[in-house]
């Protein structure tokens, strides 16, 4: 097995234990909504189907993406031809900029509506839902959905041509995708009851501060590797969810 391969299943590993995990961890006002509703089944029984699901379908999704990626020559997970700087400390540097970015933007789209900052989880959960989306967000946006459509539009379609440009798109259709993928926790911790409840400003503030993420990780992703994209992701909502959200 690869070296890219023994860090790949870790680093799914890691996000399948976190899964269950973040159940214990308290969840702030995100509690009281689930209190008030029936579960569908005990704690420890959704920590196991939820271990479960994320350690097959992640690992599943994002083993196809490597297979792709190394298909259309983005980096290695792991590759000889990246320096560690740019594997691991340009991201921190990129990720912590972002994350500033988020805080910035946050606090001027908050002008233009009533419903406050976006919520945070709060501290310790912080800590674990930056290690868990970091990784397993990348690897359902960027790892899967790039590789899978790029490689299949530039590929399969075009025959291998215009890769440059059908990745820009995608890369941007990710960004949308990863957006609109955070609006239902986002809504249901503000208190809104139905999407369409949902002001335009604040779909537009999501879409576009989660554009402030997801672009850079898919750029660093196909440059540097599936590590740096883990590595902007994840100091980005240290700095939003950990940091800022502690204020």
């Amino acid at each position: 097995m690869t070296t890219s391969l023994k860090i790949y299943f870790t680093l799914i590993l890691v996000v399948a234990l976190l899964a269950p995990l973040q159940l214990y961890f308290p969840m702030g006002t995100l509690a009281l909504d689930l209190d008030e509703q029936s579960l569908p089944a005990s704690k420890p029984v959704m920590a196991l189907a939820s271990f479960g699901i994320v350690l097959v379908l992640y690992g599943s999704l994002g083993l196809l993406g490597i297979v792709l990626s190394r298909e259309l020559g983005f980096a290695e997970l792991w590759d000889d031809r990246v320096s560690n700087r740019q594997r691991f400390l340009v991201p921190a540097v990129v990720g912590i900029a972002a994350g500033a970015t988020l805080v910035i933007g946050d606090a001027i789209f908050g002008q233009f509506h009533s419903f406050g900052p976006i919520p945070h989880p709060p501290f310790p959960t912080s800590i674990v839902a930056s290690v868990s989306a970091g990784i397993g967000e990348e690897v359902l946006f960027r790892l899967f959905f790039i590789s899978f459509w790029v490689w299949l539009l530039s590929y399969v379609v075009m025959k291998n041509r215009s890769q440059n440009h059908i990745f820009w798109i995608v890369a941007f259709l990710s960004a949308l995708a990863f957006g609109f993928a955070h609006i239902p926790a986002i809504a249901l911790v503000m208190g809104f009851k139905a999407m369409s409840d949902i002001p335009p400003v604040l779909v537009i503030e999501i879409i576009l501060l989660s554009g402030v993420v997801a672009l850079p990780c898919a750029y660093y992703f196909r440059e540097f590797g599936f590590l740096a994209a883990v590595g902007i992701h994840f100091w980005a909502d240290v700095v939003w969810h950990v940091i800022w959200g502690l204020f």
